[in-house]
């Protein structure tokens, strides 16, 4: 059973396969970008166009043999790393790892690649990072060359004493084989390693504009899922809650969690009372919440873009405005939510910035 297509981003594609056809895309690339916007399906549809053998036309032409393995997520040479489990208490070998993986995949497969976002507790642990060092120094196996695709890069546990995995990988994602293209994506590229980052050229990802979303959720697959998950919901709830970004809907409890706490911060904005901002920042949590606290940024900016709409609706311009300038504040604390902040410390600043934009 292949996976839901891509939707959206077709200006991106358009770009990235012209950067294909010249020979001029990079080799070690990071696909950044606002969570659940369709960063690691982006990746897997760049992997199936430069496995693609078509000889002309559009690629990927979605027929040849290679296409469909890629549909399918079963292509010997398109190889998908996201955060797991850790294997065992010592370290697990290549073979472990790809057993993993094929198995966890299979099941993504089996969800049409309609999966909810990894716990907190799963990263791509040193095991993993060996297996693709080892896996990127053989040859192809069925195309004339291999892509790697590592999704949510950012849950790369450091390597502490694996100094020679962690070698070996940035050496990989400097100088990657002639034959081999590496693919990284995070929501939080600022919790990248500063030596993988500068290794790589970032590419950024936007949220998906309301007709995509909209295709998104016409799709006969998707729309059996989101009817699971949000029964009686329609597609105008479900395109505000989603923002432009399909994903958060593949995680109705996360996303809801976020929305609650994105709230809770505007009351408290509204209200200007100190005690209330106070608490409202401690409840963001401390650094290791910075996953959490991007998704609440995100529900606020999903919020704010509401009010303004309808403050421009109602033709309260004083209010638009104001409200055009919590989003500016919102996208500010974003870009320091990216970094190793303290989540605490970033809400009570921007709560602050909010009562006074939006009094």
């Amino acid at each position: 059973m292949p996976i839901v297509p891509l939707y959206g981003h077709s200006a991106l594609r358009t770009r990235l396969a012209e950067a294909a056809e010249r020979g001029s895309l990079p080799a070690s690339m990071l696909l950044a970008g606002p969570r659940g916007v369709g960063k690691q399906r982006l990746a897997l549809w760049l992997g199936q166009l430069l496995l693609c053998a078509a000889a002309a036309g559009e690629r990927p032409c979605g027929i040849c043999q290679s296409c469909r393995y890629a549909i399918e997520l079963t292509h010997p040479d398109l190889h998908w790393i996201y955060p797991r489990p850790r294997l065992k208490a010592g370290d697990a070998d290549p073979d472990d790892v790809r057993a993993d993986f094929a198995d966890a995949t299979a099941e993504r497969v089996k969800a049409n690649g309609l999966y909810a976002p990894t716990s907190g507790t799963e990263g791509i642990f040193v095991a993993t990072v060996r297996a693709v060092v080892h896996a990127a120094a053989l040859s192809p196996a069925l195309a004339r060359r291999k892509v790697f695709v590592v999704g949510e890069a950012e849950r790369m546990v450091p390597q502490g004493d694996a100094a020679e995995a962690a070698n070996a990988f940035l050496k990989l994602l400097e100088e990657p084989p002639a034959d081999t293209t590496i693919i990284l994506t995070s929501s939080e590229a600022g919790a990248l390693l500063p030596t993988i980052r500068s290794r790589v050229v970032t590419v950024r990802v936007a949220p998906l504009a309301d007709d995509d979303m909209r295709a998104f959720l016409a799709d006969p697959t998707v729309r059996e899922r989101t009817d699971a998950d949000h029964a009686g919901v329609g597609t105008d709830a479900l395109l505000r809650s989603g923002g432009g970004a399909p994903g958060r809907l593949l995680g109705s409890d996360e996303w809801s969690a976020a929305m609650e706490r994105a709230r809770m911060l505007l009351e408290a904005a509204r209200r200007r009372d100190g005690g209330t901002m106070a608490k409202v920042a401690l409840v963001q949590g401390a650094t290791g919440a910075r996953g959490r606290f991007s998704d609440v940024l995100d529900a606020l900016t999903v919020l704010i873009h509401d009010h303004a709409r309808s403050s421009a609706e109602g033709r309260d311009e004083p209010a638009a405005l104001g409200a055009a300038r919590a989003m500016d504040a919102v996208e500010e604390a974003k870009g320091m939510a990216a970094g190793n902040v303290n989540p605490q410390l970033v809400t009570a600043s921007l709560v602050r910035t909010l009562a006074r934009c939006l009094a």
